[in-house]
This record gives structure tokens, C-alpha cells and sequence, in this order.
């Protein structure tokens, strides 16, 4: 039996929280008719304007609406203040690490993490080896997932260095409630987070090869197939440069082109939405129709920056996330200011005798999984499925973990019996340049379905907006 979550709206005795006060006023004497109308209009605006997810496997058909609530998770600013400070300092760790590892590997000769764990990756590129990118930075936006839990502690679920997806989400859900609710922007002191695409800008242009001046920044998709094809069209749009597919750029004496209609135009930054694997089918997949021939070579030779750099993934795995605590000890000789959650490595003997002889309680997930897939909840399973999984683990345990089963705080939502509370998310979005920074938010993900703790969009959940209060 999980625990009572931690109310994001109420007390424990029942009161509203003072940074939600004025919304539970406004929301009381509010008529339930109005606010169902407007609920029904967000749907309608959503659908205009094309904002949906992609769910594989689903005989209902592929393209879904991400739900969206109007209940916003509201953050009072001293919250806000310590989570901002956590994850730049989560982030900058993070940097030093991926950095570390692909030049003189200092951490691993300390013995602080051990080496095949990093070098045996299945996210390792050795083809990073002593490559200087500028800066130093590798994850140029990470999109970190942070949950409540307990008697409201933040902690961070996991770190998303790849291609972290869902900004777009923030942005537009912000956007809807302006619209359908500008009397509860005027009774609130809610920081903006609509500049977050002129900052993301601003940090590409940022990090361009040493020595360009007026950068050309373009963003790379693997087309309108990709279930985050809207966010990719979206945000190149918002920031007021090229949407590009692989077909649109070539290499040419190492250093990158777009194909225009007056000719070549270098490129020098890339803020790419594709996988290592199909970035360059010289170097990687050799049947990747999606990436640029030659590009590493370019990028070796400092002709390109590529956000967020290629080997990034090795410092997200699930397999490496128990060991950030260490590296910010490592690399800042500081003290986590925020905390993991307890994590079990299942390639260790030890680890897995735990987790096998205590599944039911337990999470686990696939090492290299994404968007909820491959894992289990053992609160939430059957019999069956409990033993399905306890075969698979035992044939490849290294491509596991296992963590407590957190019972997430809750939000008040509106769903078909009226409101209710359904566990939330966040994911704040970090960025990296010359300095680290974020808007106040992010994008809060909710789990629909009542008593589920699974909140991906690819799995039913929906999405809320974020409001950090500025006083």
C-alpha cells in the first residue's frame, strides 16, 4: 500500500496552502459551467493548432491530443529559488563529467565511478575521444525530471541529456491559460517563461565555433514521422531559423552547408533532434537515411558545434544517474543540493538479490528506456507480470535498476468525476552557455488515470502549466 501523496493544493489538515489561496478563491466562486466551456475550448484550440504526440503500437491510431488540465501547479518563489539553484549545479556537474570521461577520464581513474560502467556503455562514443567542444559543454539542454515525494522533498527521477523533448508543451500550455484566464494572471505574480525560446537561441548562438561572429543556427529533425515533430517545427519557428532535415545539409571540405535557394549557406550550429546513431552514416548507422555524411569530421574539426553533443547519452543513462551525487562532490566540491532517489544496480549481485526478493515494492526500469516504457511498477502489477519481468531481469540484469516506488505528490485535476487529485511531474528545462540558466517552470506532466504513477504523454498523461510565483 503506497502512502498518502503529498498534496500540492492542501495542508495536511485540510486548508489550502497559502500560494494557492487566491486560486481556490477564484476557483469557488467560479460557475462549473464556465469553467467546462473553457475546458472544452483549450481542447478545441489544441486540436487548431496541431498540438499532439505521437503513440506507438496503439491500434486507436497514432496521433494523439496531450490532454491538458487547468488546474496549474503553482510553486512558491523560496521553492523555486532552492530547485534552480539544485539543478544548475545537477547540470554544471553534469558537463564536467561528459567532458571528463571523453578527455583525461580523472574521474574513473579515482576510481569514484567504476570504468567499464562508463566505458562498456552502450551511450559511449569512443569517437568523442579528445574532441574539444566549445566550452566545455556537452548537454546544452537538459530537461531534468524532478518529483515530490515523502513530506515534500524534491528529487531528481532522472537526467535528460539527449534530445530532451516537451518545452513546447510549456510554452503552449502557458499560453492557454493566458488566453482562456487573464483575471488569474492579473491576481498572481506568475514569472514568464514565453522568452525561453529567444534564450534558447541565444545560448546556440553562444556556443558557435570559435571565431564566427554572426552564427548560422538551424534545427535538424528526422521529419514529420518523429513524435516530437511538432515541438521541432515549433521551436525553429519561435526562434526564427531554419527547420532542416539531413537531406538539406552536406559537408564540404569539413565544414557544414544548407542547401537554399542561393546557394550554400554554412552552417555552424546544430540543434539536433536526432539520435547519435543516425547523426553521421559514415561514422555510425551506415544505413541512417536521416543524418549528414561527413559530420563528425566536421565536428572533429571544430567547423560545427552540435547541441547537444554527440556522447551526450552516456551521462543520462539510468546506470550512471546514481553516481551524479558523487560527481558534484567530484568536479564542484560541493554537497547535492538536490537528492536522488535510492537506486539499485542490478549488475550487482547484491543489488539484484534485493530487488528479486523484494520486486512487488519495487520500480524497475531498462537502463536505456524512455517515455515509460520497459519498466514495472510492482505496487500496480500482477502475478504474471511480476514474474515476466523477474525472467527478464534475470537474463540481462546489467540492463537494469531499481528504485523505491515513490507515491508522487498530487495536484488537483479535473477529470470526468469532477476534481481529483492525479500524481504530477516536472520537468524543468536547463540550459548551458556561457552561463547556466532556466526559465522559472517547466513542464508539469500528470498522471490521469486515477492511483497511476506513470506520467509520460506516450502513456496517457497529460500536461499542466507551471507557475512559480514571483513574491
Amino acid at each position: 500500500m503506497l502512502a498518502t501523496p503529498y498534496d500540492e493544493m492542501h495542508a495536511s489538515d485540510g486548508g489550502v496552502r497559502e500560494h494557492y489561496k487566491t486560486f481556490a478563491s477564484w476557483l469557488a466562486r467560479t460557475p462549473s459551467e464556465r469553467v467546462a466551456h473553457k475546458r472544452a475550448e483549450a481542447d478545441t484550440l489544441f486540436h487548431r493548432v496541431g498540438i499532439t504526440f505521437t503513440v506507438y503500437g496503439e491500434d486507436a491510431g497514432t496521433e494523439r491530443l496531450i490532454p491538458f488540465d487547468i488546474v496549474p501547479r503553482i510553486i512558491p518563489a523560496n521553492e523555486w529559488k532552492h530547485l534552480a539553484a539544485g539543478l544548475k549545479q545537477r547540470v554544471r556537474a553534469l558537463n564536467a563529467f561528459t567532458n571528463d570521461i571523453y578527455h583525461s577520464q580523472e574521474i574513473l581513474k579515482a576510481g569514484r565511478i567504476p570504468a567499464e560502467q562508463v566505458l562498456c556503455n552502450g551511450q559511449y562514443r569512443p569517437e568523442m575521444q579528445g574532441i574539444d567542444v566549445p566550452g566545455s559543454i556537452y548537454a546544452h539542454i537538459a530537461g531534468v525530471d524532478v518529483v515530490r515525494a515523502g513530506e515534500g522533498e524534491f528529487y531528481v527521477l532522472e537526467d535528460n541529456l539527449r534530445v530532451p523533448s516537451g518545452v513546447s508543451y510549456m510554452l503552449e500550455d502557458r499560453r492557454m491559460m493566458m488566453r482562456l484566464f487573464p483575471e488569474l494572471f492579473a491576481l498572481h505574480s506568475v514569472a514568464p517563461v514565453e522568452h525561453y525560446p529567444d534564450l534558447l537561441l541565444e545560448n546556440l548562438r553562444s556556443v558557435a565555433p570559435s571565431g564566427v561572429n554572426d552564427p548560422t543556427v538551424v534545427l535538424l529533425t528526422p521529419g514529420a514521422y518523429n513524435s516530437a515533430y511538432f515541438e521541432h517545427a515549433f521551436l525553429a519557428q519561435q526562434m526564427g531559423i531554419e527547420l532542416v532535415e539531413g537531406q538539406d545539409l552536406f559537408v564540404d571540405d569539413e565544414f557544414v552547408y544548407m542547401r537554399t535557394t542561393r546557394g550554400p549557406q554554412r552552417v555552424d550550429v546544430i540543434y539536433r533532434r536526432i539520435d547519435d546513431d543516425f547523426l553521421d552514416p559514415l561514422v555510425f548507422r551506415p544505413d541512417s537515411m536521416l543524418g549528414i555524411p561527413g559530420l563528425l569530421a566536421a565536428y572533429r574539426a571544430g567547423r560545427v558545434t552540435i547541441a547537444n553533443a554527440i556522447g551526450t547519452g552516456v551521462a543520462d543513462d539510468k546506470s550512471i544517474y546514481p553516481y551524479v551525487p558523487e560527481m558534484v562532490r567530484f568536479y564542484l566540491g560541493e554537497e547535492p543540493l538536490l537528492s536522488n532517489v535510492p537506486t539499485f544496480v542490478l549488475r550487482r549481485k547484491e543489488d539484484l538479490a534485493y530487488t528479486l526478493a523484494h520486486l512487488r515494492e519495487l520500480v524497475v526500469k531498462e537502463v536505456h528506456g524512455a517515455g515509460g516504457y520497459g519498466m514495472l511498477i510492482g505496487p500496480a502489477a500482477s502475478k504474471a507480470e511480476l514474474e515476466a519481468f523477474r525472467q527478464r531481469i534475470l537474463r540481462s540484469p546489467e540492463k537494469y535498476i531499481a528504485q523505491p516506488t515513490l507515491t508522487l505528490s498530487a495536484c488537483p485535476t479535473f477529470v470526468d468525476a469532477g476534481i481529483a487529485p492525479r500524481h504530477i511531474d516536472l520537468r524543468p528545462f536547463v540550459l548551458s552557455g556561457r552561463e547556466v540558466t532556466l526559465v522559472p517552470g517547466g513542464l508539469t506532466r500528470v498522471a490521469l488515470r486515477e492511483g497511476s504513477l506513470v506520467v509520460n504523454s506516450s502513456q496517457g498523461g497529460g500536461t499542466k502549466d507551471t507557475w512559480v510565483l514571483e513574491r
